[in-house]
């Protein structure tokens, strides 16, 4: 007997995984957490049904949610992760040895002991000593700090359930106003390819617009997320992450990675049409 995960993508759109095993399933507070062990894709977890990361291509993702922000602006020493419970954003931004401190607020600790037994190599960040762990409410975190970091990364869920408030114009303002003068905000921005979730992108860039000067969007492929095109969102005060890139000082540093390059640093930012035209109509 085979044994198929299946995910819906849209109405008519199904993505489906070979499972050998289930390793883990439980309910937090939050959430639904499954585990599941794949031939494919390594093992791979879930939340509410949807893929989360697997062994097999969630560096693509942490990659490109952290190293864009690094290679704009060297000087960063103070940064906030939101969500990202599953380790891999925290896993790349304690590679660079001029980061200070790295809060990390994650709403569900269910989702980070899981990816603890699970993920070892995706959490090995969290024994940092510059790593500080929260276990609490994103929204309301931010909401308490101002000039207080340099780089924040919200690494979350869709906009539903707990990741909702995320993805809110109150929630941009306040991390606008927790940044520093020179501040960056990358987000997670969903995919422009079906419409559910093109809807969800434009709103996140509507709202992210009217917070920062700088807004702009650039793209990365992983073949586990909805239609394998997904975005993400860089936003400032005062850095272009093409303009201000210095690709010479990031390759100095020889950091080996599977995905990134700053040659796709600033070929992600040329954005094919029809993701521009939604990003106008936002």
């Amino acid at each position: 007997m085979e044994l198929w995960y299946t995910e819906d993508h849209s109405r008519g759109a199904k993505f489906s995984l070979k499972v050998e095993k289930q390793l883990y399933s439980g309910k937090s507070d939050f959430q639904r957490i499954d585990v599941f062990e794949t031939e494919e894709f390594g093992k791979f977890f879930t939340l509410d049904g949807l893929v989360m990361i697997t062994e097999k291509d969630e560096f693509i993702y942490h990659d490109m949610i952290v190293h864009v922000p690094m290679a704009t602006n060297p000087k960063i020493r103070k940064v906030l992760v939101i969500g990202a419970g599953d380790g891999g954003t925290v896993r790349e931004l304690v590679r660079y040895p001029e980061i200070e401190s790295i809060d990390m607020v994650e709403i569900d600790e269910l989702v980070v002991e899981v990816c603890k037994a699970y993920f070892p190599k995706s959490t090995s960040g969290f024994a940092d000593p510059r790593v500080t762990l929260y276990f609490e409410d994103g929204l309301k975190f931010v909401q308490e700090k101002v000039d207080a970091y340099d780089l924040i990364i919200v690494d979350s869920t869709d906009p539903i359930g707990p990741g909702e408030g995320l993805f809110t114009r109150e929630f941009y303002q306040n991390c606008h106003r927790a940044l520093t003068k020179d501040g960056i905000l990358v987000n997670q921005h969903e995919s422009p390819f079906y419409d559910h979730y093109a809807k969800a992108m434009q709103r996140a860039h509507q709202r992210i617009r009217e917070s920062f000067p700088i807004a702009k969007v650039y793209q990365v492929h992983i073949p586990t997320y909805a239609s394998g095109h997904w975005l993400f969102g860089f936003a400032s005060k005062t850095f272009d992450p093409v303009a201000d890139l210095d690709a010479h000082a990031w390759n100095q540093r020889g950091l080996e990675t599977g995905y990134y390059n700053t040659d796709i640093h600033q070929g992600a930012f040329a954005l094919p049409n029809y993701v521009k035209k939604l990003l106008e109509e936002a």
